[in-house]
């Protein structure tokens, strides 16, 4: 094999992605699977022989076979591997925490189109790796010319089940007796794993579900896994209103992210969502550590507050909540892109706890989502994230710190500009010429339009 099979574009900042057959090709994913093995082997201060990893799949097509070749690559190392097969990839994080596993790799595109595919790649403890910390030492040693692998020092695979023991541990998150069974949700898988995963958590709990494109299935003859594009969750939004239901949640197509649609069929916001989660875990273990990204509105830091938390703001991307909240012990960690973070869940992203806990939270207040919303709707006006395309980031925020040089400045990711009753971020993409932009009035809808304009023509003009 050649290490031309692997090119520096698949190496991200947070995974491993590409295209199947042009960017990631079998050869490509054994020697992945070989560097990864080194990687771990680096930072556990282990010889790769003695190492014990774990092993997950998506329901994509070309899954199988590039799962097969990532594990040969790893058994060529010397490694234990140990195969959980298709699963979400909240489950390998899973198996990799509760079997204190060195590391783990889940073969998977996450909620790319079906062309692609990837891995991400976690060590000891599920803290996953990124591209300061690991994902390059990954890519130095699959483009090297490794020595040929010595058959008699090979590794193992194991074949493990470990569902059973992932529904409990999800389920340790809430008191199921509490969950009215007469709640009536729709679902939306988009034939990604949330079906097999969360599917018999919901049997059990015995409450009326309405599924959708709840099959695994790598051809996605729905629509994309991506909830966060709003064509992708037109269907689950006139479902709800449809049936009368009380909720409606979608998941990515591998099923660590979880999007949730009130019962008259408009989406949640992840800010709002996480204010909701702080709320209920705060409920349980008060004056608690709660983590948002700089993007978020101020809805999450007042409701932490409200309910005797501390909120900490924090950078935008998982390697950098996780690894923060096991430094420091946080309780729970929200982005606004749908990544929800659990301390009891190894500091790991789930799509399976919030949908308990936000039907847990319905149940005991007794009331709508509508209604548990209206607060927020009705006091913190959010833009969302809005990209542009530029051809010099750093000029236009230096344009933008002179223009509000008047408020209070702060870099915690990218440049946020803080006044009393309007704020924003604006953050440089990390893979592309763009500038991105979220902003937030509370004084109206109106207000934070006018603000949205002005900031938009500067970062555009």
């Amino acid at each position: 094999m050649s290490a031309t099979n692997v090119p520096d574009s698949i190496f991200k900042a947070y995974d491993v992605r590409g295209l199947y057959g042009d960017e990631i090709t079998p050869d490509g994913a054994e020697l992945i699977g070989r560097g990864f093995a080194r990687t771990i082997a680096d930072l556990s201060g282990k010889p790769t022989t003695e190492l014990r990893l774990g092993l997950g799949r998506d329901m994509r097509l070309t899954a199988p076979e590039l799962a097969a070749r990532y594990a040969a690559g790893m058994v060529a190392e010397g490694a234990q591997v140990f195969d959980a097969g298709q699963v979400g990839t909240e489950q390998l994080y899973f198996l990799v925490g509760s079997r204190n596993l060195d590391g783990g790799l889940m073969c998977t595109a996450s909620h790319n189109p079906k062309a692609y595919t990837g891995a991400k790649l976690v060590g000891e403890g599920a803290l996953a790796l990124s591209g300061d910390s690991g994902i390059q030492e990954v890519r130095r040693y699959a483009q090297s010319e490794l020595p040929a692998p010595d058959p008699a020092a090979a590794g193992s695979i194991e074949q493990v089940d470990i569902a059973a023991e992932f529904r409990e541990a999800a389920k340790a998150f809430v008191d199921t007796n509490k969950i009215d069974r007469n709640l009536k949700i729709v679902v939306d898988g988009g034939n990604g794993m949330a079906g097999e995963m969360v599917g018999p958590i919901f049997e059990e709990l015995g409450i009326e579900v309405s599924a959708h494109y709840w099959v695994p299935n790598g051809e996605f003859p729905g629509h994309e896994p991506n909830p966060l594009l709003p064509e992708n969750r037109e269907f689950i939004m006139n479902k709800v209103v449809e049936e009368g239901a009380d909720l409606g949640i979608a998941w990515d197509g591998d099923a660590d992210r979880c999007f949730f649609i009130d019962d008259q069929g408009n989406f949640v916001d992840g800010d709002f969502l996480t204010a909701l989660l702080a709320e209920s875990l705060l409920s349980k273990s008060p004056g608690s550590d709660i983590l948002y990204d700089a993007r978020a509105s101020r809805a999450v830091a007042d409701v932490v507050l409200i309910n005797g938390g501390v909120p900490h703001i924090n950078r935008v991307g998982h390697a950098f909540f996780k690894t923060r909240m096991r430094k420091e012990g946080g309780l729970f960690g929200g982005e606004v892109s749908g990544h929800y973070y659990f301390r009891d869940f190894y500091c790991a992203d789930s799509g399976t706890i919030p949908a308990l806990l936000i039907l847990e939270l319905l149940s005991e207040k007794g009331q709508k989502l509508t209604e548990l919303l209206a607060p927020l709707r009705s006091k913190y006006f959010i833009s969302g994230e809005i990209n542009s395309k530029v051809d010099d980031a750093d000029s236009k925020i230096a344009a933008i710190e002179e223009k509000y040089a008047d408020a209070k400045i702060t870099y915690v990711d990218g440049v946020s500009v803080d006044y009393d009753d309007w704020h924003f971020n604006v953050r440089k993409s990390n893979t592309e010429p763009l500038l991105r932009l979220t902003l937030e009035s509370l004084v109206s809808e109106a207000d934070m339009e006018q603000r949205r304009d002005e900031v938009l023509a500067l970062i555009r003009g």
